[in-house]
């Protein structure tokens, strides 16, 4: 019986606070939720399991530029995440580094991105990332960057990446790179 009550009271306490009410002070924990809540970009999410942490886009005057996290599937199926778009570029593709003819070279990743069951995907600099070509504005630290992400057969996973500085090892997300 306890926890019957104490989930209709946990669920009341979201419900408010989704509901923005303030007519009266919050305690501590739900206040913590509160805030993780406002500050954490929605997701849509197939099968509830589909979501990224830490999202990120390389900072850039213009030109292009490349966006990372780690793809988290909860589900007990793998998920492959077969396109992106995000109002910051008119082209977005899906790219992985390899190496060819004892060069690494960026290139796009034929059949997306494939997030085991129950495991992650690293979409990381030097690696596997979200290429965004003739960015429509510059990107500064901290910019908020919208990202809808299309899943094969669910529902796409959106978030917003932050804008970030790095130098990392020299990869070069502007046109004649090769």
């Amino acid at each position: 019986m306890y926890v019957r009550h104490a989930l209709v009271l946990a669920s009341a306490v979201v419900a408010l606070t989704a509901c923005g009410g303030t007519s009266s002070p919050e305690p501590a924990a739900t206040s913590t939720a509160a805030v993780a809540a406002a500050t954490t970009p929605p997701a849509s999410t197939p099968a509830a399991g589909l979501t990224i942490t830490d999202p990120w886009v390389k900072t850039t005057k213009e030109g292009m530029t490349a966006a990372f996290g780690t793809l988290v599937n909860n589900t007990d199926a793998p998920v492959t995440i077969t396109s992106g778009t995000s109002p910051l570029s008119p082209t977005i593709e899906l790219h992985e580094v390899v190496e060819d003819g004892g060069k690494m070279v960026m290139r796009p990743k034929l059949g997306g991105f494939v997030v085991p069951a129950r495991g992650t995907h690293q979409l990381q600099p030097g690696g596997d990332h979200i290429m965004l070509m003739g960015v429509t504005e510059e990107v500064k630290p901290g910019a908020r960057i919208p990202f809808t992400l299309q899943v094969q057969g669910g529902e796409p996973l959106e978030f917003t990446a932050i804008g970030k500085d790095f130098a990392g090892g020299e990869e070069d997300y502007q046109p004649g790179h090769k």
